[in-house]
């Protein structure tokens, strides 16, 4: 049960990440969430195997907190990589029109 509700908090975490930062048209919407609730699964996971406790403070925030973190990254570089990709595929197009 515990395994659902941090998984479901992955899922905010990493829906909140696209929102809070540029570039949201840039990926989808779901890329996200999608990371968040992935990387708060496989957390949760790795650190009950480690004999952390299901009702211990610490793999809450390890696993909440990590899955934020993660997905924020994700967003932020492919949003920069992206918008750099259609500069540079811009240019590209126009030096060939030209």
């Amino acid at each position: 049960m515990e395994l659902l509700f941090v998984v479901l908090g992955g899922l905010i975490a990493g829906a909140i990440a696209h929102v809070v930062l540029p570039w949201r048209s840039t990926r989808g919407s779901l890329l996200g969430p999608a990371v968040g609730g992935i990387v708060a699964a496989v957390l949760w996971e790795a650190l009950t195997w480690a004999g952390w406790k299901y009702d211990g403070t610490w793999i809450w925030v390890v696993a909440l907190v990590g899955s934020g973190v993660v997905a924020l990254v994700a967003e932020w570089v492919l949003g920069r990589r992206r918008t750099a990709a259609d500069a540079a595929y811009y240019e590209q197009v126009k030096a060939q029109g030209a």
